[in-house]
């Protein structure tokens, strides 16, 4: 993931209100303002929104003291006489094109919006600078006297407009940044970002590689930066180990570097699933902040830069009411509460994102508020730091957050992996009353190390009743660099600040871990030695309180809305009781009557028509058909992902509707199957299975592992599995619960023969339990060995069902061998034939299937009459000539 490309939450694209990561500029002497010039006369455009005004906009090219070039876009909409001005920093690695939406919106709400490309983004110019206050932050203030000269923006003094300033990430620093170098700055709205960018790239003394590789590769490789900063960069990637050099570099251009400078109000909003910024940066910047007497409001939100739901319509109202009040002088305008968090709570069954809910108190509390004492067992313990520090531990995972791993951490799940004897792990006893942790844990631990420093890595699991599930809140870890550690040191670890709610019966479990992926770990093999000084301090933060969740809308509708239902089902009464589960196919895995569906936005076009079939116990049915059949559209609705325009499929008696609750006795395998490459293939699996909330009982991992055969392959890492292997993961995966329904959909493609002969053997030993098989494929020679019963489709249509000897050697499908070729024209004779339903040529000659009453003597007789060379004629005994002969060929 880039900096700049957050995922996407519900109010737009790219989570536009946090786009900007960096900006800053330091105001040089009155007399440089002259340097800022028009490159040309610019370019001006208008957009229109429905009945709103139009949004006036103009690009122009500024030019700095310096000679860089920066582009601009400056937004204004009616003609109101002079507004307050508004500035929108970009992310890292984008350009102003990110903050139009925005702008436009800002601007229609009665503000004139000024975007730019910083140094070395966009079509801007120069190199980048790390929001350096000689070269970004002082082109920031280069845009304000811009914005002094325009006429439509407010003054509070000559050379001095109304202005406030914010972004995301890149552009939420430049914004801290610009308040302390640049007096005019009258509010600010940073969002994401950091407060000293020493401590964010290296926390705990301790280098974040992966974090910094995607700084410095978005932002174009190093060449693209400043000097000292390239070679700060490649000097601490060498050596894995931060200098002081390099904290003095990166300290200079924080906004920490001038906290007690920024005295305007500040509206502080940050990540809660963020591993770059994480809530202590923010933590820092509202204690430095208001300390120098501003107003400071702190927001976390549920996403951040390792993904989750960035609430961007939600932030963007925030900001705009911050805005009103600070900048148009509005009294009445809601700036929110002193601090609010968002929680999450179950999911939304109708989209799979997590259900979202608002907590807030009237004070922040900061991340130490209101400990509970939380005691932990566990004796001495000695861990290994592997040499080169390989294998690493995984935490968060950089650089997927727009992935499906995103949301899963959104809904308390997420990829965590600890190796053995390269961790130590102290437990509570299972907790007596519910524990809602909001703020930074802490521990205190001794630690001796064979060497003279040691690199430890904290992290505290929810852990489940059963042991069997365990959870990282927002998949944080905190690094810690311990010095002397040779003699022997007690360490009080900070651990991440998080909000998380623990419940009764559950354990809390610390972990001090050697490795880990995201963060550069000692070359040097080395074993340390931790034990417990001190119980776990747990931040509770009794103020904050959830807000209750509003009446949901059926609770308005829904009594008109029953006293329709109760009419409808009056009228449609039999089609009602037709809902309900049939008794009578209790036991019948899959009944499907009259299917059809049309294709989109088409009346009289069918990937499904009529379609009807039975599928009984123990079967391995082959769903065949050429490309177009309709058996991907078949198969999708038979999984609920799509609804038919008529007819029913019925699974083991009940109706399949999307979310139906007899969709769990069903398990399905989609050709390409996704597997996390550096975890384990049982790890996988039970990733898997933990995703789905059920019961680690209920997954029979065991069963399905014996019946895929991996055997000891379990063991290693799925990058090392051969495309069959990954196939029978796959397949395992689709039969954890053992499923009494088994979809697999091509799971015999890229497949060598030696690995298709190990798949069919799995399909066949997976329904010999009594449970039943519906397989797609194109190979018919496997379909013919591996399943019982057939169900071929052509356009949509049924072309037949039943069991493969009887479909394979039906006596209405003859083979006529010939003495020589057959040409097109007279097999197209004898496919005319009276009691013939088709005919196709063969290597060998014709497959002809009857008609009903048509017999093999009479097809001699008229194959004579039409001087057809015949040889031979029997029943054919190949599955590939039925397939042919059923759809006429067109395969």
């Amino acid at each position: 993931m880039d900096l700049h490309r957050l995922p996407e939450g519900p109010g737009g694209p790219g989570g536009r209100a946090l786009r900007g990561l960096l900006k800053g500029p330091r105001r040089l002497a009155a007399a440089a303002a002259a340097v800022v010039a028009l490159a040309g006369a610019g370019t001006w455009t208008a957009v229109a929104s429905g009945g709103a005004p139009p949004v006036h906009r103009g690009d122009r090219v500024m030019t700095m003291a310096d000679g860089t070039r920066i582009d601009t876009s400056y937004f204004t909409a009616g003609s109101a006489g002079r507004r307050p001005a508004v500035l929108l920093g970009h992310g890292f690695g984008g350009s102003k094109d990110d903050m139009r939406q925005q702008a436009e919106d800002l601007a229609r709400h009665g503000y004139a919006v000024l975007t730019w490309s910083a140094r070395g983004f966009g079509h801007s110019t120069g190199r980048i600078g790390l929001n350096d206050p000689g070269h970004e932050v002082a082109d920031v203030s280069r845009l304000i006297d811009w914005l002094a000269r325009q006429p439509q923006v407010r003054l509070d003094a000559p050379g001095d407009p109304r202005v406030g300033v914010t972004g995301g990430s890149y552009g939420g620093a430049i914004s801290l940044l610009a308040a302390g170098h640049d007096r005019r700055v009258d509010a600010i709205a940073p969002a994401v970002t950091y407060w000293n960018l020493a401590d964010a790239m290296f926390p705990g003394g301790v280098f974040k590689k992966l974090w910094a590789g995607i700084f410095f590769n978005s932002g174009g490789g190093c060449a693209r930066f400043q000097p000292a900063l390239c070679r700060m960069y490649d000097r601490v990637a060498q050596s894995g180990t931060p200098d002081a050099a390099a904290r003095r570099l990166l300290e200079k251009r924080s906004p920490s570097a001038v906290g007690d400078l920024i005295k305007v109000p500040t509206l502080l909003i940050q990540g809660q699933r963020d591993s770059v910024f994480t809530l202590d940066q923010a933590d820092a910047a509202e204690k430095a902040i208001r300390a120098g007497g501003a107003p400071v409001k702190v927001d976390w939100i549920a996403g951040g830069h390792d993904g989750g739901d960035m609430e961007t319509a939600r932030v963007d109202a925030r900001v705009r009411g911050w805005f009103d009040r600070y900048l148009k002088g509005d009294g009445s305008a809601d700036t929110g509460p002193a601090f609010r968090i968002t929680r999450t709570g179950g999911v939304d069954s109708t989209d799979g994102t997590a259900r979202l809910r608002g907590a807030s108190a009237a004070a922040y509390p900061g991340l130490h508020d209101h400990r509970r004492t939380v005691a932990l067992t566990g004796r001495e313990q000695r861990v290994a730091n592997p040499a080169g520090a390989s294998p690493p531990g995984v935490s968060a995972l950089p650089g997927l957050g727009g992935t499906g791993l995103a949301r899963l951490s959104a809904l308390g799940v997420g990829v965590s992996l600890d190796f053995p004897g390269q961790y130590a792990r102290f437990d509570s006893a299972p907790l007596t009353r519910d524990l809602w942790i909001t703020g930074a844990p802490t521990a205190t631990v001794h630690v001796t190390s064979t060497r003279d420093d040691a690199v430890l890595f904290g992290k505290v699991y929810d852990v489940s009743p059963d042991g069997t599930r365990r959870v990282l809140p927002s998949q944080l870890v905190a690094p810690v660099r311990v010095t002397g550690a040779r003699a022997g040191k007690d360490v009080t670890v900070t651990l991440p600040a998080v909000d998380h709610e623990v419940r009764k019966g559950h354990r809390l479990r610390l972990v001090l871990a050697s490795t880990d992926l995201a963060y550069a770990s000692p070359a040097a093999p080395a074993t340390y030695t931790v034990s417990l000084k001190g119980d776990l301090r747990v931040p509770t933060a009794p103020a904050v309180t959830t807000a209750a969740a509003p009446l949901p809308a059926w609770v308005w509708w829904l009594p008109v809305a029953g006293a329709v239902a109760a009419l409808a089902l009056l009228v449609t009464g039999r089609r009602a009781a037709a809902a309900a589960p049939d008794p009578g196919l209790a036991d019948v895995p899959l009944l499907i009557k009259d299917l059809s569906k049309r294709y989109a936005r088409s009346a009289d076009r069918y990937a499904v028509r009529g379609l009807s079939f039975r599928v009984d116990k123990g079967q391995v049915l082959g769903l065949l058909g050429p490309n177009g059949a309709g058996k991907t559209t078949t198969l999708r609705m038979l999984m609920g992902l799509i609804g038919p325009d008529e007819g029913e499929i019925r699974v083991f008696g009940h109706l399949i509707r999307p979310g139906a609750p007899v969709l769990s006795r069903v398990g399905a395998f989609v050709e390409g199957a996704g597997f996390l490459p550096h975890l384990s293939g049982r790890e996988n699996l039970e990733l898997y299975w933990r995703a789905t909330g059920r019961p680690a009982g209920d997954a029979h991992l065991d069963e399905a592992l014996e019946i895929a055969g991996l055997g000891d392959a379990l063991a290693r890492a799925v990058r090392t599995y051969s495309q069959g292997m990954r196939q029978r993961l796959a397949i395992a995966q689709a039969m954890l619960g053992l499923p009494d329904l088994l979809i697999l959909d091509e799971p015999t493609n890229g497949l060598d023969p030696p690995q298709i002969r190990e798949m069919r053997e799995v399909m066949i030993r997976y329904a010999a339990g009594g449970r039943t098989v519906i397989v797609s494929s194109h190979l018919l020679a496997e379909v013919e060995q591996s399943c019982t019963h057939l169900v071929v489709m052509d356009r949509g249509r049924l072309v037949q069902a039943g069991p493969v000897r009887e479909i394979v050697g039906s006596g209405d499908t003859l083979l006529v061998g010939t003495a020589a070729p057959v040409a097109e024209p007279l097999a197209e004779k004898v496919a005319e034939l009276p009691g013939v339903a088709s005919a196709v040529r063969t290597d060998d000659g014709l497959l002809v299937r009857l008609e009903p009453g048509g017999t093999a003597e009479r097809l001699v007789v008229d194959l004579v009459r039409l001087e057809v060379p015949v040889a031979s004629v029997g029943p054919h005994r190949r599955l590939e000539d039925a397939f042919l002969t059923l759809i006429g060929g067109s395969a």
